[in-house]
């Protein structure tokens, strides 16, 4: 796993090292039904943010197309 990141670190013209997390994230407990939803939205909405797709359930790997009933790769209960 490390010859990976060291790998992609060459190629990470931002920063150049082999960081996998943001140095913003930490732990957050998901005490409630809100909390895990606002949680879940935010992930599905990372390929937006990045540039990758426009809406979240266009990314074929998200369970986001799975929340807005688009047949997806695998399925979430």
């Amino acid at each position: 796993m490390r010859m990976i990141f060291e790998y992609h670190a060459k190629f990470n013209k931002r920063t150049g090292d082999m960081q996998f997390w943001t140095h913003e994230n930490h732990e957050i407990e998901l005490h409630s039904p809100d909390m895990i939803e606002s949680r879940m939205n935010y992930i599905h909405e990372n390929p937006v943010r990045a540039g990758i797709v426009e809406k979240a359930e266009d990314y074929l790997y998200s369970s986001a197309r799975n929340y807005s009933g688009i047949s997806a790769l695998i399925e979430v209960d």
